[in-house]
């Protein structure tokens, strides 16, 4: 079996190639034209865009029947700054509920990989980190938001900023204790957003690390991205959960 790690094949070619069994993880796949594929017994989970099949744009079917399973998906792209504290108290209850969860996991079970996933500690400190890099350091300005316990995701690279310890196993507590607090951080902070400060930008911020952007962004897509993070990392951990508990 051949690995390609960090490799990059941008403007390939394959041709009768056999890619049966393959595993694709974080892989970018923009710009691609495939034809005369056979697209068989095929799992994809991730962001489409303009993912035409047959002459057909998928996208958007695939995101409509989504939320027709899931309702509470479609309230994750609010319109207006009530709408975004509406959707993280549907958040905040949903893992609320996910945490209780987990506190029947053991040590050994709250740091397990499922199907070289992430564990439920881990997929906690990601949250940590994304609220920080988006929230905090995006939207607040502060530079250097990070805690010793954030979880940067796994492709980022060195230049984070801070000093990142993948194989650390911290406490249920005491990764409980920065993601309360984080929470409610973001809570205070959407108690304050006006539709005029929503629909503004950002200011550029410099800092150590390079993520997010020294950019100015939309704060809307930024507080998109903080809801998308926690609505789908908490599908992800329910799933898990699912095959760690009895």
């Amino acid at each position: 079996m051949t690995e390609f790690s960090r490799q990059d094949l941008s403007g390939s070619t394959f041709r009768d190639v056999n890619l049966a069994g393959a595993d694709f993880r974080a892989v970018s796949f923009f710009q691609v034209r495939m034809r005369g594929v056979e697209l068989c017994d095929v799992e994809i989970s991730g962001e489409l865009k303009n993912v035409v099949i047959n002459g057909v744009d998928v996208a958007p079917l695939i995101a409509a029947e989504l939320e027709r399973r899931d309702p509470l998906l479609a309230k994750m792209r609010p319109a207006d700054a009530d709408g975004f504290r509406e959707a993280w108290a549907i958040l905040e209850e949903l893992w609320a509920g996910t945490i209780e969860r987990a506190r029947t996991l053991t040590p050994d079970q709250l740091n397990a990989s499922v199907d070289d996933e992430w564990s439920f500690l881990q997929t906690l400190r990601h949250l940590c980190y994304a609220t920080d890099a988006w929230v905090r350091r995006a939207y607040l300005g502060d530079p250097a938001p990070w805690h010793p316990l954030d979880l940067p995701w796994d492709e980022a690279g060195d230049d984070v900023g801070f000093t990142v310890d993948r194989t650390s196993r911290p406490s249920f507590e005491e990764v409980l204790a920065v993601r309360e607090d984080r929470v409610a951080g973001v809570r205070e902070v959407l108690a304050g957003l006006t539709d005029e400060r929503l629909n503004g930008q950002t200011q550029p911020v410099h800092g150590p690390g390079s993520w997010p952007p020294a950019q100015a962004m939309d704060v809307r897509e930024v507080f998109v991205t903080v809801l998308s993070e926690e609505y789908s990392h908490r599908q992800y951990a329910e799933r898990d959960l699912d095959k760690l508990l009895p």
